[in-house]
């Protein structure tokens, strides 16, 4: 095998694909990454066993062939060769190494047979659809803070990501035709649901829950594409995405996600309109003397005749720690319900606010024990959030 590539992507390629290599592990071609070249053209994949990233990239193809090599060796001395260098990978005829040089630098690695790599790409997929990468990240990165670490409960570590007959109805989207693309994550004391008008393609798709790892991946690669169409495919056990000149294969989280619908209150009557970035402030600012075990804040809302004369609500932010002190913080909120006291982790909140898109946030909520479904103020963005409360 011989070839020459610039420098800049195959550095590209191999920091796209070294994400996935798990740099520790008791099977040492897992170390490596797979390097294929044919027809101009090179494409290198690495892989945990769970996950596979394949990326390709142009190339000067003399000898075609395939081998693997260490990936964070090659990954390290690439990057750290000039910028627009050519590259030049070559086996020599000699088993077990592969040479790469540059000018006058010069690197020969010891390499293991491409036939025992592990192919993860395998097998059908039942659907396969398409959107922009700017639509599926922003999908992320709506949910993905609500996914769980706790292992026990290991069909929340991910995103529940399914599609549904919203009746015409759809959460957030009053106007929009009922069958919708939805991910929801939760970890039982927040969860996270936004969802999209379905793809064609996607329609009769089993819900999947994608792994916490895969869907970091998935973000970093969908980021620099904005609008561009990316393709998911679908099947029970796996998902792959293909995005620009990568593609991802991930095994999928073997488990039943929860029946999420029945903690999503619908009938909460208290109604409280706020600035998302005056609440986020006041938030950060009163929980600096909240204890790091608790970080309870309580929530005092007040209508106007409660308000000290005020055209509009209030809300009193408080927090009493024994320990260190407390604080108080208040500010305007369109509240016109009975007074109502509840509590909040302010981690969690801090999270939501971080998610919810547009100025402003409308929260609804029923008394001090019952979950507050967090929405946008401004109908059409497709997400909300439910936040249990704490005792204060």
């Amino acid at each position: 095998m011989k070839l020459t590539i610039s420098r800049d992507a195959l550095a590209a390629a191999l920091d796209r694909v070294g994400r996935v290599v798990e740099t520790r592990n008791t099977i040492p071609i897992l170390s490596n990454v797979r390097l294929s070249a044919h027809n101009g053209t090179v494409s290198i994949t690495g892989t945990d066993l769970d996950m596979e990233a394949i990326s390709t990239a142009e190339a000067d193809v003399s000898a075609a062939g395939e081998t693997t090599l260490p990936a964070k060796m090659a990954s390290d001395f690439v990057r750290k060769l000039p910028a627009g260098a050519k590259v030049e990978l070559s086996d020599e005829g000699e088993r077990g190494k592969l040479t790469i040089k540059s000018g006058r630098s010069r690197i020969s690695v010891n390499t293991l047979d491409a036939a025992d790599f592990p192919d993860l790409s395998a097998g059908a997929f039942s659907n396969s659809f398409a959107l922009t990468a700017a639509a599926l990240l922003n999908m992320l990165d709506r949910v993905d803070f609500a996914i769980s670490s706790e292992e026990t409960r290991y069909f929340l570590n991910g995103i529940y990501l399914h599609v549904v007959d919203a009746g015409g109805a759809a959460a957030g989207q009053p106007d929009a035709p009922g069958i919708m693309l939805r991910a929801v994550a939760t970890d039982g004391h927040r969860l996270a649901q936004h969802q999209v008008l379905a793809p064609q393609g996607s329609d009769g798709m089993a819900g999947i829950i994608v792994p916490r790892k895969a869907v970091g991946e998935m973000g970093r690669l969908l980021k620099p594409l904005g609008e561009e169409s990316v393709r998911l495919e679908v099947s029970t056990t796996k998902l792959r995405l293909t995005a620009g000149v990568t593609t991802l294969t991930t095994k999928l989280i073997d488990g039943t996600f929860p029946d999420y619908g029945r903690v999503v209150p619908s009938g909460n009557d208290k109604l409280a309109t706020l600035d998302k970035a005056a609440l986020g402030e006041a938030v950060a600012r009163v929980s600096t003397v909240s204890s790091e075990r608790g970080r309870a804040v309580r929530f005092s809302f007040a209508p106007p005749e409660q308000a000290d004369g005020a055209t509009k609500g209030a809300l009193t932010l408080t927090v009493q720690n024994p320990d260190m002190g407390n604080a108080t913080d208040e500010l305007e909120a369109a509240y016109d319900a009975e007074p109502l006291d509840i509590g909040f982790n302010a981690s969690y909140v801090a999270d939501i606010l971080a998610a919810v898109p547009g100025a402003k946030v409308t929260m609804a909520m029923a008394d001090p024990g019952s979950p507050c479904l967090i929405t946008p103020e401004a109908e059409g963005t497709g997400s909300l959030f439910v936040l249990m409360p704490m005792r204060v």
